[in-house]
């Protein structure tokens, strides 16, 4: 909708084709543009006719609309491609496999405690486009996921994050790891040595690709152990020594727990210096940053037992995270899309926190053989109010209940925010 009504002030003659049907308040805004549109499917012989294509991140490089505007040759872009060549700002990128949600909405809220001009955009916030189109600030965070990666040629980002690399979306890549790895270092392209790269020390992934590449940007390194890194833990303190203002913090002033958010705040302790911000306001909007719902929200206490909503995890690592992370015996709900999930990566921390399994899924029994002979429960259900339950009934005053999915919830939900909103609903319930 962005880049359409962005499309239609820049003088473009525009159509939205879209392949389901528009939601009411959507078709009310084109008619009120005067935008053409079609749905429930694509004429070909309208869609040939395109100067450019701007296409939905969610929709694969292998759909049959999309392959026969490939053998037309007609460029296919995405929607922050598109909006970012018509803006002055700098643009902070985050991207990565876990933590780019959780780092952008940081920097974003340094940024704005700060009083700096920011717009938040790409997977969340509103349409980079249409804030383009309506007010264009100094600077935007845009959190990417790798399909949005994907259709971007042009865009630079003054300062590009890369949070970690495990595998993820591997149906979207062939299931070939390295392909997906590619992807997330188009973060880097069309950067200049006036830029920065701030990435992850300790994943050997990232490493690896580092050396094999030539990357233009001031490369500006992170790690939890290395402390010739630019930025490290030490003695419990977070370490800020190659940037700007040089300061440091201890790490249980962060509202956040966990190693996973220590990163976080790493990464948005880093940006928030590059772009000048005063030590003293990073430090404190560092520590009063309170999180992200779907991760890791520690909802409700019942009768003794924590229930915890990590909805947002999609994928092996952040689960291995949020199990990690657990000081109580844990009650598991997991399930929905498997995206290729390896879950022997999940063996010591299940093995260390987690007292019985609930199964939340559509089709459950890749999760069921491979944890039969390693948790003594495991029980199937096919509704969160079923899981929630059946959870309760499993725990013990002293123990959590723990919504990690570790899968993508397209089964049984419209997206993680709906399963979230489930299964917070179905506790409220109990």
């Amino acid at each position: 909708m962005g880049a359409a009504l962005l499309a239609k002030h820049n003088g473009e003659t525009v159509l939205v084709s879209d392949g389901g049907v528009l939601k009411e308040k959507h078709r009310k805004e084109l008619i009120e543009a005067e935008i053409d549109f079609e749905e429930g499917g694509h004429t070909k012989s309208i869609v040939e006719t395109a100067k450019t294509i701007i296409k939905s991140p969610g929709i694969p490089e292998n759909a049959e609309i999309v392959l026969f505007a490939k053998g037309k040759s007609i460029p296919i872009i995405g929607e922050i491609e598109y909006a970012a060549a018509f803006s002055k700002a700098k643009f902070i990128a985050i991207t990565g496999s876990n933590g780019k949600t959780t780092t952008t909405l940081w920097i974003y809220h340094i940024m704005k405690q700060s009083g700096k001009k920011v717009g938040l955009a790409g997977n969340i916030g509103q349409s980079l486009a249409r804030q383009v189109l309506h007010d264009d600030p100094e600077w935007f965070v845009v959190e990417l996921s790798s399909f949005q990666l994907d259709s971007m040629y042009t865009f630079r980002a003054h300062i590009a994050i890369l949070t970690n690399i495990t595998p993820d979306h591997l149906d979207r890549y062939e299931y070939k790891f390295e392909n997906y790895v590619r992807s997330k270092f188009r973060i880097v392209q069309n950067q200049t040595n006036n830029d920065y790269f701030v990435y992850f020390n300790d994943d050997p992934v990232v490493t690896e690709m580092v050396d094999k590449m030539e990357i233009a940007a001031k490369k500006i390194t992170f790690s939890l152990t290395n402390t010739n890194c630019d930025v490290y833990v030490k003695d419990q303190e977070i370490v800020f020594n190659r940037v700007n203002q040089p300061f440091h913090m201890f790490y249980d002033e962060l509202l956040l727990k966990g190693k996973h958010n220590t990163c976080n705040a790493m990464m948005a302790g880093i940006a928030s210096d590059i772009t000048r911000i005063r030590k003293e306001k990073i430090r404190e909007s560092l520590a009063d940053f309170s999180g992200v719902e779907h991760r890791l929200e520690e909802y409700l206490s019942i009768h003794g037992v924590q229930y915890i909503n990590d909805s947002k995890a999609t994928n092996i690592n952040s689960t291995w995270y949020a199990l990690e992370s657990m000081s109580r015996p844990t009650v598991w709900i997991v399930g929905g899309v498997d995206k290729g999930n390896d879950y022997s990566e999940l063996d010591a921390v299940v093995e260390k926190h987690v007292i019985a399994i609930v199964c939340l899924g559509v089709d459950n029994q890749k999760i069921i053989d491979h944890f039969k002979d390693k948790v003594s429960v495991i029980v199937e259900t096919r509704s969160m109010e079923e899981a929630v339950v059946t959870a309760s009934k499993l725990s013990l005053p002293g123990s959590a209940v723990l919504l990690s999915p570790t899968c993508a919830s397209f089964d049984l939900f419209a997206n993680y925010e709906d399963r979230g909103a489930q299964f917070k609903a179905a506790v409220r319930n109990l």
